[in-house]
């Protein structure tokens, strides 16, 4: 692999760390990249499955979080809707 492929799969894994500090799921990162970065979505989900390959646990720990958080969303949005209805 010459410097620059390296260093643009590294640039392409930065950028993929700052999608899971916004929580983002690969779909939402290969979509955002694609739009704000110009990198093609194939690119962006093979970096991100071999991150998943070395980072196993960080990985299903992520998910689970990230599955956690939409359900506290969805039950504060579905509370929010039912005290908006009630007035």
């Amino acid at each position: 692999m010459s410097d620059s492929s390296a260093s643009y799969i590294h640039m392409v894994q930065r950028l993929i760390e700052e999608c899971i500090i916004f929580n983002m799921s690969r779909e939402e990162c290969m979509e955002a990249l694609s739009k704000h970065a110009n990198i093609k979505p194939v690119i962006t989900s093979t970096v991100w499955k071999e991150l998943e390959k070395e980072n196993k646990e960080f990985f299903e720990s992520y998910e689970k979080n990230r599955e956690a958080k939409g359900y506290e969303t969805e039950i504060t949005k579905n509370c929010s809707d039912r005290d908006s209805s009630e007035t």
